[in-house]
Protein backbone atom coordinates (compact mmCIF):
# COMPACT_ATOMS: atom_id res chain seq x y z
CA UNK A 1 0.00 0.00 0.00
CA UNK A 2 0.81 3.84 -0.55
CA UNK A 3 3.63 4.82 2.10
CA UNK A 4 3.77 7.95 4.52
CA UNK A 5 6.60 9.96 4.77
CA UNK A 6 7.94 13.62 5.94
CA UNK A 7 6.21 15.40 3.32
CA UNK A 8 3.28 17.62 3.30
CA UNK A 9 0.01 16.36 1.71
CA UNK A 10 -2.35 19.01 0.12
CA UNK A 11 -5.42 18.23 -0.33
CA UNK A 12 -7.19 19.77 -3.40
CA UNK A 13 -10.82 18.69 -3.34
CA UNK A 14 -12.76 17.20 -6.29
CA UNK A 15 -12.03 18.11 -9.85
CA UNK A 16 -14.05 18.65 -12.76
CA UNK A 17 -14.56 15.39 -14.69
CA UNK A 18 -12.57 17.12 -17.63
CA UNK A 19 -10.34 19.22 -15.40
CA UNK A 20 -8.39 15.99 -14.28
CA UNK A 21 -6.50 15.95 -16.88
CA UNK A 22 -6.21 19.50 -17.41
CA UNK A 23 -2.51 18.87 -16.76
CA UNK A 24 -0.46 16.00 -16.69
CA UNK A 25 3.12 14.37 -16.64
CA UNK A 26 3.47 11.75 -19.25
CA UNK A 27 4.53 7.86 -17.93
CA UNK A 28 7.74 7.12 -19.06
CA UNK A 29 9.84 4.13 -18.68
CA UNK A 30 12.68 4.51 -16.34
CA UNK A 31 12.35 8.20 -15.63
CA UNK A 32 9.06 8.57 -13.52
CA UNK A 33 9.67 6.19 -10.65
CA UNK A 34 7.78 7.29 -7.00
CA UNK A 35 11.15 9.07 -6.59
CA UNK A 36 10.38 11.60 -9.59
CA UNK A 37 7.20 11.68 -8.54
CA UNK A 38 7.34 12.79 -5.33
CA UNK A 39 9.68 15.78 -6.22
CA UNK A 40 7.30 16.38 -9.42
CA UNK A 41 4.42 17.26 -7.09
CA UNK A 42 6.72 19.43 -5.14
CA UNK A 43 6.62 21.37 -8.15
CA UNK A 44 2.87 21.32 -8.95
CA UNK A 45 -0.29 20.49 -6.85
CA UNK A 46 -2.65 19.88 -9.68
CA UNK A 47 -0.67 17.95 -12.40
CA UNK A 48 -2.39 14.73 -12.91
CA UNK A 49 1.11 12.21 -12.68
CA UNK A 50 1.04 8.65 -14.30
CA UNK A 51 3.59 5.62 -12.94
CA UNK A 52 6.05 3.85 -15.61
CA UNK A 53 3.90 0.96 -17.51
CA UNK A 54 3.77 -2.15 -15.62
CA UNK A 55 2.44 -5.30 -17.54
CA UNK A 56 -0.51 -6.60 -15.96
CA UNK A 57 0.93 -10.03 -14.88
CA UNK A 58 3.94 -8.13 -12.96
CA UNK A 59 0.87 -6.37 -11.30
CA UNK A 60 -0.65 -9.64 -10.43
CA UNK A 61 2.51 -11.83 -9.38
CA UNK A 62 5.06 -10.03 -9.07
CA UNK A 63 6.85 -7.95 -6.17
CA UNK A 64 3.85 -5.11 -6.07
CA UNK A 65 4.96 -2.83 -2.98
CA UNK A 66 8.27 -3.00 -5.32
CA UNK A 67 6.97 -2.45 -8.67
CA UNK A 68 4.04 -0.06 -7.79
CA UNK A 69 4.46 1.20 -4.40
CA UNK A 70 4.31 5.07 -4.16
CA UNK A 71 3.59 7.36 -1.87
CA UNK A 72 0.58 9.29 -0.65
CA UNK A 73 1.58 12.96 -1.52
CA UNK A 74 1.85 12.19 -5.13
CA UNK A 75 -1.52 12.26 -5.57
CA UNK A 76 -3.57 12.57 -8.60
CA UNK A 77 -1.49 9.32 -9.94
CA UNK A 78 -2.56 6.95 -12.42
CA UNK A 79 -1.34 3.40 -12.63
CA UNK A 80 -0.38 2.66 -16.56
CA UNK A 81 -0.29 -0.86 -17.26
CA UNK A 82 0.54 -2.69 -20.52
CA UNK A 83 -1.32 -5.83 -21.57
CA UNK A 84 -3.99 -7.01 -23.67
CA UNK A 85 -5.89 -9.48 -22.30
CA UNK A 86 -8.93 -8.52 -20.60
CA UNK A 87 -9.25 -10.30 -17.59
CA UNK A 88 -5.51 -10.38 -16.25
CA UNK A 89 -5.92 -6.50 -16.65
CA UNK A 90 -9.38 -6.22 -14.95
CA UNK A 91 -7.03 -7.91 -11.87
CA UNK A 92 -4.29 -5.66 -12.13
CA UNK A 93 -6.41 -2.50 -12.14
CA UNK A 94 -8.38 -4.04 -9.17
CA UNK A 95 -5.17 -4.45 -7.50
CA UNK A 96 -4.16 -0.79 -8.73
CA UNK A 97 -7.50 0.48 -7.41
CA UNK A 98 -7.07 -1.41 -3.74
CA UNK A 99 -3.06 0.39 -3.49
CA UNK A 100 -4.56 3.84 -3.78
CA UNK A 101 -4.35 4.65 -7.48
CA UNK A 102 -6.81 7.42 -8.85
CA UNK A 103 -7.25 6.19 -12.30
CA UNK A 104 -6.06 3.32 -14.47
CA UNK A 105 -4.48 4.17 -18.06
CA UNK A 106 -3.84 1.55 -20.71
CA UNK A 107 -1.04 1.63 -22.54
CA UNK A 108 -1.87 1.27 -26.35
CA UNK A 109 1.43 4.01 -27.47
CA UNK A 110 4.63 2.36 -26.98
CA UNK A 111 6.47 1.46 -29.68
CA UNK A 112 9.60 -0.92 -28.04
CA UNK A 113 10.50 -4.26 -29.68
CA UNK A 114 9.70 -5.62 -25.83
CA UNK A 115 6.11 -4.37 -25.60
CA UNK A 116 5.62 -6.11 -29.36
CA UNK A 117 6.63 -9.04 -28.48
CA UNK A 118 4.06 -9.30 -25.99
CA UNK A 119 1.36 -8.42 -28.24
CA UNK A 120 0.54 -4.87 -26.46
CA UNK A 121 1.32 -1.48 -26.56
CA UNK A 122 1.21 0.93 -29.69
CA UNK A 123 0.51 -2.47 -31.95
CA UNK A 124 -3.16 -2.63 -29.99
CA UNK A 125 -3.63 0.27 -31.78
CA UNK A 126 -4.48 -2.44 -35.10
CA UNK A 127 -6.96 -3.87 -32.28
CA UNK A 128 -9.11 -1.64 -31.59
CA UNK A 129 -12.37 -4.37 -30.83
CA UNK A 130 -9.72 -5.29 -28.13
CA UNK A 131 -8.61 -2.39 -26.47
CA UNK A 132 -12.61 -2.09 -25.98
CA UNK A 133 -12.58 -5.38 -24.44
CA UNK A 134 -9.74 -4.52 -21.86
CA UNK A 135 -11.30 -1.06 -21.26
CA UNK A 136 -14.78 -3.04 -20.57
CA UNK A 137 -13.35 -5.48 -18.02
CA UNK A 138 -11.58 -2.75 -16.54
CA UNK A 139 -14.47 -0.38 -16.06
CA UNK A 140 -16.61 -3.72 -14.60
CA UNK A 141 -13.46 -4.21 -11.66
CA UNK A 142 -12.84 -0.71 -10.53
CA UNK A 143 -14.62 2.68 -9.78
CA UNK A 144 -11.39 5.06 -10.54
CA UNK A 145 -11.42 6.41 -14.24
CA UNK A 146 -9.79 4.27 -16.86
CA UNK A 147 -8.12 5.80 -19.84
CA UNK A 148 -5.89 4.78 -22.75
CA UNK A 149 -3.18 6.57 -23.87
CA UNK A 150 -2.60 5.62 -27.73
CA UNK A 151 -1.00 6.98 -31.11
CA UNK A 152 -2.84 8.21 -33.91
CA UNK A 153 -2.32 4.98 -35.90
CA UNK A 154 0.68 2.90 -36.50
CA UNK A 155 3.21 2.18 -39.78
CA UNK A 156 0.57 2.76 -43.07
CA UNK A 157 -2.31 3.42 -41.26
CA UNK A 158 -4.68 5.97 -41.96
CA UNK A 159 -4.80 8.06 -39.15
CA UNK A 160 -7.83 9.69 -39.46
CA UNK A 161 -9.42 5.83 -39.87
CA UNK A 162 -7.24 4.15 -37.20
CA UNK A 163 -8.34 7.25 -34.27
CA UNK A 164 -11.28 6.79 -35.19
CA UNK A 165 -11.71 3.44 -34.96
CA UNK A 166 -9.64 3.42 -31.62
CA UNK A 167 -12.34 6.21 -30.48
CA UNK A 168 -15.05 5.02 -31.35
CA UNK A 169 -14.99 1.56 -29.68
CA UNK A 170 -13.11 2.32 -26.43
CA UNK A 171 -16.01 5.08 -25.97
CA UNK A 172 -18.56 2.53 -26.39
CA UNK A 173 -17.07 0.78 -24.13
CA UNK A 174 -16.51 3.70 -21.38
CA UNK A 175 -13.37 4.94 -21.43
CA UNK A 176 -13.15 8.05 -19.20
CA UNK A 177 -10.51 9.80 -21.06
CA UNK A 178 -8.28 9.69 -24.25
CA UNK A 179 -4.72 10.49 -24.11
CA UNK A 180 -3.52 10.84 -27.28
CA UNK A 181 0.22 10.79 -28.60
CA UNK A 182 0.06 13.37 -32.22
CA UNK A 183 2.27 11.42 -33.69
CA UNK A 184 2.15 7.66 -35.38
CA UNK A 185 4.18 4.95 -34.01
CA UNK A 186 6.20 3.28 -36.28
CA UNK A 187 6.84 -0.46 -35.74
CA UNK A 188 9.00 -1.68 -38.51
CA UNK A 189 11.85 0.36 -39.81
CA UNK A 190 12.24 3.06 -37.20
CA UNK A 191 13.70 2.58 -33.45
CA UNK A 192 12.06 3.87 -30.67
CA UNK A 193 14.50 6.82 -30.34
CA UNK A 194 13.70 7.75 -34.13
CA UNK A 195 10.22 7.35 -33.88
CA UNK A 196 10.61 10.48 -31.50
CA UNK A 197 10.93 12.54 -34.21
CA UNK A 198 9.73 10.63 -37.42
CA UNK A 199 7.01 10.79 -38.64
CA UNK A 200 5.72 15.00 -37.95
CA UNK A 201 3.64 15.47 -35.18
CA UNK A 202 -0.27 16.01 -35.97
CA UNK A 203 -2.08 17.63 -33.71
CA UNK A 204 -4.49 18.81 -36.00
CA UNK A 205 -6.11 15.54 -35.84
CA UNK A 206 -6.15 15.70 -32.13
CA UNK A 207 -7.80 18.99 -32.79
CA UNK A 208 -10.60 16.13 -34.76
CA UNK A 209 -10.83 14.13 -32.69
CA UNK A 210 -12.10 16.49 -29.84
CA UNK A 211 -14.63 18.00 -32.27
CA UNK A 212 -15.84 14.47 -32.78
CA UNK A 213 -16.28 13.61 -29.35
CA UNK A 214 -17.01 16.86 -27.60
CA UNK A 215 -17.97 15.01 -24.05
CA UNK A 216 -14.78 12.72 -24.27
CA UNK A 217 -12.42 14.74 -22.21
CA UNK A 218 -9.51 14.79 -24.83
CA UNK A 219 -5.67 15.14 -23.69
CA UNK A 220 -2.76 15.78 -26.25
CA UNK A 221 0.56 14.28 -26.03
CA UNK A 222 3.98 14.79 -28.07
CA UNK A 223 6.85 17.55 -28.38
CA UNK A 224 5.05 19.86 -26.42
CA UNK A 225 7.73 21.66 -24.78
CA UNK A 226 6.87 25.30 -23.30
CA UNK A 227 3.82 26.44 -20.83
CA UNK A 228 2.56 28.75 -24.17
CA UNK A 229 2.27 26.02 -26.32
CA UNK A 230 0.07 24.32 -23.69
CA UNK A 231 -2.11 27.13 -23.27
CA UNK A 232 -2.56 27.07 -27.36
CA UNK A 233 -3.54 23.41 -26.95
CA UNK A 234 -6.15 24.07 -24.26
CA UNK A 235 -8.13 26.25 -26.87
CA UNK A 236 -9.18 22.95 -28.57
CA UNK A 237 -8.78 19.91 -26.49
CA UNK A 238 -9.57 19.10 -22.73
CA UNK A 239 -5.68 18.47 -21.52
CA UNK A 240 -1.78 18.47 -22.54
CA UNK A 241 0.07 15.46 -21.34
CA UNK A 242 4.41 16.59 -21.07
CA UNK A 243 6.69 14.28 -21.59
CA UNK A 244 10.75 14.69 -22.19
CA UNK A 245 10.06 18.48 -21.46
CA UNK A 246 8.79 17.68 -17.72
CA UNK A 247 11.39 15.85 -16.72
CA UNK A 248 14.31 17.38 -18.36
CA UNK A 249 12.94 20.88 -17.52
CA UNK A 250 11.13 20.33 -14.35
CA UNK A 251 10.62 24.19 -13.28
CA UNK A 252 8.25 23.86 -16.39
CA UNK A 253 5.88 22.64 -13.80
CA UNK A 254 5.87 25.15 -11.65
CA UNK A 255 4.67 27.61 -14.11
CA UNK A 256 1.25 24.99 -14.23
CA UNK A 257 -0.74 25.89 -11.14
CA UNK A 258 -0.58 29.83 -11.62
CA UNK A 259 -0.82 29.91 -15.50
CA UNK A 260 -3.79 27.08 -15.45
CA UNK A 261 -5.39 26.80 -12.19
CA UNK A 262 -5.18 30.15 -10.81
CA UNK A 263 -3.33 28.95 -7.62
CA UNK A 264 0.37 29.91 -6.22
CA UNK A 265 3.38 27.54 -6.96
CA UNK A 266 4.06 25.05 -4.43
CA UNK A 267 7.50 26.80 -4.10
CA UNK A 268 9.07 29.58 -4.88
CA UNK A 269 11.43 28.51 -6.99
CA UNK A 270 13.61 25.41 -7.80
CA UNK A 271 16.17 26.14 -4.65
CA UNK A 272 12.82 26.04 -2.73
CA UNK A 273 11.91 22.69 -4.73
CA UNK A 274 15.02 21.11 -3.59
CA UNK A 275 15.13 22.13 0.02
CA UNK A 276 11.57 20.68 0.17
CA UNK A 277 12.59 17.47 -0.98
CA UNK A 278 15.46 16.95 1.13
CA UNK A 279 13.36 15.62 3.66
CA UNK A 280 12.09 12.96 1.72
CA UNK A 281 15.47 11.65 0.32
CA UNK A 282 16.50 11.67 3.79
CA UNK A 283 13.77 9.37 4.75
CA UNK A 284 14.30 7.00 1.94
CA UNK A 285 18.20 6.73 2.20
CA UNK A 286 17.65 5.66 5.91
CA UNK A 287 15.81 2.95 3.98
CA UNK A 288 18.79 1.83 2.34
CA UNK A 289 17.99 3.95 -1.22
CA UNK A 290 20.88 4.98 -2.82
CA UNK A 291 21.05 8.92 -3.45
CA UNK A 292 21.87 8.43 -7.09
CA UNK A 293 18.65 6.54 -7.74
CA UNK A 294 16.74 10.42 -5.94
CA UNK A 295 18.79 12.95 -7.20
CA UNK A 296 19.31 11.76 -10.74
CA UNK A 297 15.67 13.34 -11.06
CA UNK A 298 16.98 16.74 -10.14
CA UNK A 299 19.49 17.19 -13.17
CA UNK A 300 17.02 19.13 -15.37
CA UNK A 301 16.70 22.10 -12.67
CA UNK A 302 18.53 25.31 -13.45
CA UNK A 303 18.68 24.95 -16.89
CA UNK A 304 20.30 27.96 -18.59
CA UNK A 305 21.33 29.39 -15.25
CA UNK A 306 24.87 30.67 -14.02
CA UNK A 307 26.61 27.12 -12.77
CA UNK A 308 24.09 24.87 -13.83
CA UNK A 309 26.54 22.46 -15.63
CA UNK A 310 29.04 22.48 -12.60
CA UNK A 311 25.87 21.90 -10.92
CA UNK A 312 24.67 18.45 -13.11
CA UNK A 313 28.50 17.81 -13.04
CA UNK A 314 28.76 17.48 -9.62
CA UNK A 315 25.37 16.02 -8.56
CA UNK A 316 26.11 13.35 -10.78
CA UNK A 317 29.22 12.20 -9.91
CA UNK A 318 28.82 12.45 -6.29
CA UNK A 319 25.58 11.49 -5.90
CA UNK A 320 26.60 7.30 -7.02
CA UNK A 321 29.55 7.13 -4.43
CA UNK A 322 28.78 4.55 -1.68
CA UNK A 323 27.70 6.01 1.34
CA UNK A 324 26.93 9.44 -0.62
CA UNK A 325 24.30 11.81 1.54
CA UNK A 326 22.13 14.91 1.54
CA UNK A 327 25.14 16.90 1.72
CA UNK A 328 25.98 16.11 -1.26
CA UNK A 329 22.24 18.13 -2.82
CA UNK A 330 23.77 21.34 -0.62
CA UNK A 331 27.39 21.00 -2.22
CA UNK A 332 25.76 20.88 -5.84
CA UNK A 333 23.77 23.98 -5.25
CA UNK A 334 26.70 25.56 -4.28
CA UNK A 335 27.73 25.84 -7.60
CA UNK A 336 24.93 27.53 -8.30
CA UNK A 337 24.52 30.16 -5.50
CA UNK A 338 28.37 30.76 -6.31
CA UNK A 339 28.18 30.95 -10.06
CA UNK A 340 24.90 33.73 -9.76
CA UNK A 341 26.54 35.74 -6.82
CA UNK A 342 29.83 35.87 -8.96
CA UNK A 343 27.86 37.24 -12.19
CA UNK A 344 26.02 39.68 -10.13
Amino acid sequence: MASDNELLHVSLGPASNAEKWRFTVAPMMDWTDRHCRVFHRLLSRRARLYSEMVTADAVRFGPRERLIGFSREEHPLALQLGGCEPHALAEAASIGQDFGYDEINLNVGCPSDRVQGGQFGACLMRRPELVAECVAAMKRAVTIPVTVKCRIGVDEQDPELALDAMAKHTVAAGVDALIVHARKAWLEGLSPKENRDIPPLDYGRVYRLKLAYPGVPIVINGGIATMTAVSEHLTHVDGVMLGRAAYQNPDLLREADPLLFGEAAPVADSFAAVDAFVPYVAARLREGVRLHSMTRHLLGLFAGMPGARAYRRYLATCAVRPGAGVEVIGEALDHVRGAIAAAA
